[in-house]
């Protein structure tokens, strides 16, 4: 009974913004898929007013389209965009793995070290789904071994204009990926366990372009309405 009433309260404490967003950039609606203010308020059991201001803050954001007297839209980045928002992941990205490097041994090292023994499994298995997982675990403990709510507060509002987890989902298909990505990582590790601030932004800087490459090459974001 403990359990349960923790669980409910703990629920209690996430906004509603936040499980909208989530319900988003979750992969459930693609991008183009209409977002109907009647099934959200269902779904979270509050009325339509709270879901149509949700909405435009999620609008204000860039993840969701309103489109007057027609409805709302999950928004996926143009190219140009998706361009753009990589380039500023690869400078805060490479900020964090510098400034991790100049802490010496820390916590965070170690959930490292375990992270990439876990992704080598998943490229064994070829686990898209636990890539996917490790892939956000990995890059959001460099961002919170950084030490810095300023470059936190930045980089939360990126990833989410970014919708990354869907880009990570189709690129871990491609032959290959996974075990490179995986690679990078463990160079990344390595120039923060040797302290050597430069040579972490760098090799980070390094594994964000790879990636970007990989999310540019993909069919599904090289044509149609993803141009610029």
């Amino acid at each position: 009974m403990q359990q349960m009433t923790n669980g409910v309260e703990e629920a209690a404490e996430v906004s509603l913004l936040d499980r909208v967003r989530q319900l988003v950039l979750g992969g459930q609606f693609p991008p183009g898929a209409p977002l109907s203010e009647v099934f959200l308020a269902q779904e979270f059991e509050v009325s339509r007013t709270p879901i149509r201001e949700t909405l435009k803050q999620l609008q204000h954001e860039g993840l969701v389209e309103i489109r007057p007297k027609v409805g709302t839209f999950v928004r996926e980045p143009t190219r140009r965009e998706i361009v753009e928002l990589f380039q500023l992941k690869e400078g805060l990205e490479g900020l964090a793995a510098g400034l991790l490097a100049r802490r010496g041994p820390v916590p965070e090292l170690e959930v490292l070290e375990r992270n990439i023994a876990e992704s080598d499994q998943a490229a064994a298995d070829q686990d898209a789904t636990r890539y996917a997982e490790l892939v956000h675990e990995f890059h959001r403990t460099i961002i919170n071994g950084a030490d810095n709510s300023k470059l936190v507060e930045h980089y939360d509002r990126l990833m989410n204009q970014l919708a990354y987890h869907r880009l990570v989902l189709r690129t871990a298909e491609h032959p290959g990926r996974i075990k490179a990505s995986t690679s990078e990582h463990r160079v990344v590790l390595d120039m923060i366990r040797n302290k050597d601030h430069f040579g972490a932004e760098a090799a980070m800087r390094n594994h964000v372009y790879a990636s970007a490459r990989e999310v540019l090459t993909d069919s599904r974001t090289a044509g149609g309405p993803l141009h610029a």
